[in-house]
């Protein structure tokens, strides 16, 4: 178990420093000791994060199986009560896999708050954020990727919320954002998070809201899978 084996080598280094305080001096054995321990510290610790970074492309190989599995079934998309759809978003919302950065690299596209390529293109399953129009106005939807046109440059997306089945809407690459498919962690990824504490945090977000006096709703606690980076729309 590499996870015990590196906290019986951490317990050593404490042993160690203890002894250095209980002797009041620090002798060359108790240097070439220390160093030996934090060299195979650092070794676990990387070993580690190693098997980590595996596991979690692991359990994202089998999520994409999962997902073209059920794209390839003919079975209709059930309709889902509102609570459970909820439910369903807040639990895929949870499971995202965590990007675990090594020494000096960058967070990939689609990290947290980092935007995806210009060229990227999001796949069949994928969840995208959609600004679909109404009569009256347009308004931004979390919607799925049926397919893409590269003829059109134009998305086919299903509205996960809709009432009566799919309801599906022809896009512009434009008109759609994808969903980040990695969690950032604060701690090794600041910069791919708007202002979070750990990967867990939910944001706190103010949505707008005629119906309120000051024009928006009470804070809402939303997970770091839905909260996305959109340009600001030109058209007044």
């Amino acid at each position: 178990n590499e996870r015990a084996q590196g906290e019986h080598n951490l317990t050593n280094i404490s042993k160690t420093h203890e002894r250095m305080q209980q002797e009041q001096k620090i002798t060359p054995y108790y240097k070439n000791k220390l160093k030996g321990l934090y060299k195979t510290a650092m070794q676990d610790a990387e070993l580690e994060a190693e098997l980590l970074r595996k596991a979690l492309d692991k359990i994202s190989e089998v999520k994409s199986i999962r997902d073209n599995r059920r794209l390839d079934s003919d079975r209709p998309k059930p309709i889902m009560r509102r609570g459970v759809l909820m439910t369903l978003l807040q639990q895929n919302a949870q499971t995202l896999p965590l990007w675990v950065s090594k020494p000096g690299e960058k967070p990939p596209p689609l990290c947290g708050a980092v935007p995806a390529d210009n060229n990227y293109v999001a796949k069949p399953g994928d969840k995208v954020a959609a600004r679909v129009k109404s009569e009256d106005e347009e308004n931004w939807i979390l919607a799925e990727v049926h397919s893409f046109n590269t003829s059109t440059n134009k998305y086919d997306v299903d509205d996960i919320d809709a009432d009566e089945g799919k309801e599906r809407h022809t896009l512009s690459k434009r008109r759609i954002v994808p969903l980040p498919i990695w969690k950032a962690n604060p701690e090794t990824d600041p910069g791919a998070l708007f202002t979070k504490e750990t990967p867990q945090d939910d944001y706190s977000v103010l949505f707008e809201d005629t119906s309120y006096p000051d024009g928006y709703s009470p804070p809402l606690m939303v997970a770091q899978r839905y909260v996305i980076c959109c340009k600001e729309d030109k058209k007044k």
